[in-house]
């Protein structure tokens, strides 16, 4: 999984996505169901940051984490979901929906303590504020 993200930040996309789709995959097979949140999380990272933005399959993918997540009490990671969602929503000019997932967002990384998130999404639903 941190091969597809170096991956995906040396900007090859599509090379990140096969890798992160293979680690899903096995992650599935090994009913490792916490990697496979990770995975799918990551496919909606993917996802989101092309240009444009995959927006439906990014949303499915943050949706099925996320449902994982909370089934297993991944709260770092249900918070990363919400910040994801929240942060294309407003890419996507969305801002009603960006709203509610950025505050959960931001909600849930002040009461873990998750300081270097924090600001980044703080900025995104103050941009999302000022357009609408």
């Amino acid at each position: 999984m941190e091969q597809a993200i170096a991956t995906e930040r040396g900007g090859y996309q599509d090379e990140a996505c096969a890798l992160a789709e293979q680690a899903q995959a096995l992650a599935r097979e090994h009913q490792e169901r916490g990697h496979q949140a990770y995975a799918l999380r990551l496919l909606g990272d993917i996802a989101a940051r092309r240009d444009p933005p995959e927006g439906e399959p990014a949303v499915a993918h943050y949706q099925q984490a996320l449902a994982l997540a909370e089934a297993l009490g991944m709260h770092p990671l249900q918070a990363h979901c919400h910040h994801g969602l929240g942060t294309l929503y407003a890419r996507r000019g969305q801002g009603e929906q960006a709203r509610p997932e950025l505050a959960t967002a931001i909600e849930m990384y002040r009461a873990m303590d998750m300081t270097f998130w924090l600001p980044q999404a703080e900025v995104v639903l103050a941009q999302v504020g000022e357009v609408d």
